[in-house]
């Protein structure tokens, strides 16, 4: 066991030794390719991918055609990561869109992506820790009338553990990650060593019986889902900040991250095709499950349940690390409450991360259906955030062509106006498609600008009374 001994504060790990600088409301550099490519994947893949195949069957009923639909949104998410790296080797702070939207365009519009994105994340991080209790009450049936405290109580665990530093909870991550890649792709070995695929008379009954004409709202709800499961490809642009090298290390890791999602993505939908007749998978509210069900019997079923708790411990362990970093530098900027920008001597947000989970611990105890509508929400805000980044970007190469880019997207301008484009048209259509959720939305735009005089008006009345 090796220990090193540095001056000034210092803290030691076995085998690991680094000294902590005495700067104050500093975050440190400690991550890597390895937490790079850990988070993409922790921070993408969670319950989407085990619970969506039966929704989006139920939309489209012909599994070419759905694995179109997600190699499609797996081209977005890779063409995006090309663009997100420009910008995190560019501007290498925490806060991710946050930072590139203020860069470009204003205090404004940087509030305004901010606050969107950590509030979609805030939204998704209450309903993962809700989904979790539910599933924790499948296997231990007493806490079946516990599930907000459940769901409180792993929040507050995790809140605790990331006190104590960023390097405890990157090495967390990366744990967590490779966990859920081998279980996925166990999951995928089990289905076509086991499995029997339908028949191709079988193949065919199945899709004239659930056959409905393809309808555009049919296919904006699918990328819906799909959106919703891909979302997390930028996460490790929230940490570049902290990334020891970002020119070298986050386009290695990033882009090894997304297309291991997605060649993950597309052989858990096929192993699910080669078990799941199609009329069964469209009412299906748990596709994976019902494929384990099918081969291995009904109390196997149980397997998944717990490989599913792991996989949104993942994401939400990814989610409570990553949230912070939004308002964190949102503070700095005086675009947020000043005090959120304060860091504990190991790295972690000190105020940031605890009301990240605080609000979180407000939409579980106000109810599953209002975390349910918010995390519907959060799809919408998250899009508008890659939106806004891609705009930044092409905004950014006129007003600041002399800044330093290590890393310059390909194919410029033409790949990040595609991907602009392609995210104003899908933000369009959920709106026409999904009004409900989308209004909400569309009624925080409205308020945000008073919302965000408001910040500026109280931070400024702050400063003068420091003064």
């Amino acid at each position: 066991m090796l220990y090193s001994i540095y001056p000034g504060n210092c803290y030691f790990y076995p085998n690991i030794a680094f000294m902590i600088q005495s700067k104050e409301n500093q975050l440190l550099k400690l991550l890597g390719v390895g937490f790079g490519i850990a988070v993409t994947i922790g921070g993408t893949i969670g319950t989407g991918i085990l619970r969506k195949p039966g929704p989006i069957a139920a939309q489209i009923g012909d599994p070419f055609l759905i694995t179109v639909l997600w190699l499609a949104v797996g081209l977005y998410a890779v063409l995006g990561v090309l663009c997100a790296i420009e910008l995190a080797v560019s501007l290498p702070q925490a806060g991710s869109w946050y930072v590139y939207a203020r860069r470009a365009f204003g205090n404004y519009f940087g509030f305004l992506t901010g606050i969107t994105s950590w509030l979609g994340t805030v939204a998704a991080l209450g309903f993962g820790a809700y989904t979790m209790s539910e599933y924790t009450a499948l296997l231990l049936p007493t806490l079946n009338h516990y599930n907000q405290w459940v769901a409180i109580g792993l929040l507050a665990f995790l809140s605790a553990f990331h006190w104590m530093g960023t390097w405890s909870a990157g090495k967390s991550q990366e744990v967590l990650a490779v966990i859920k890649a081998i279980g996925l792709l166990v999951f995928v070995l089990f289905c076509f060593i086991y499995g029997s695929i339908p028949s191709s008379e079988g193949i065919a009954q199945s899709i004239d019986k659930t056959a409905a004409p393809l309808g555009f709202i049919a296919v904006i709800a699918a990328l819906q889902s799909i959106f919703y499961t891909y979302d997390g490809w930028h996460t490790a642009t929230y940490f570049s900040e902290e990334n020891k090298d970002p020119a070298k290390t986050l386009p290695k890791s990033m882009i090894l991250g997304v297309v291991s999602i997605i060649v993950i993505y597309l052989l858990v939908n096929l192993a699910i095709f080669h078990v799941v007749p199609m009329d069964r998978l469209m009412n299906s509210p748990l596709a994976a499950a019902d494929a384990v069900g099918i081969i291995f019997g009904d109390n196997s079923q149980r397997i998944v349940t717990l490989f599913l708790m792991i996989s949104i411990l993942g994401i939400v362990n990814a989610q409570i690390m990553f949230a912070p970093r939004v308002i964190f530098s949102m503070s700095r900027d005086g675009l947020f409450f000043r005090q959120a920008s304060s860091v504990n001597k190991m790295g972690t947000p000190a105020v940031a991360m605890p009301l990240t989970a605080l609000l979180s611990t407000g939409l579980i105890l106000s109810g599953k259906d209002t975390c349910g509508i918010l995390s519907d929400i959060a799809t919408f805000f998250f899009v508008m955030s890659y939106a806004a980044g891609f705009a930044a970007l092409i905004r950014l190469r006129k007003t600041e062509p002399d800044l330093e880019r290590p890393w310059k997207v390909p194919l410029y301008p033409a790949l990040p106006a595609f991907l602009l484009i392609a995210s104003i048209g899908f933000l369009a259509g959920a709106v026409y498609s999904d009004i409900h959720s989308s209004k909400y939305a569309l009624i925080f735009l409205i308020i945000s600008y008073p919302l965000y005089r408001l910040v500026k008006k109280l931070n400024s009345e702050a400063n003068k009374s420091v003064s």
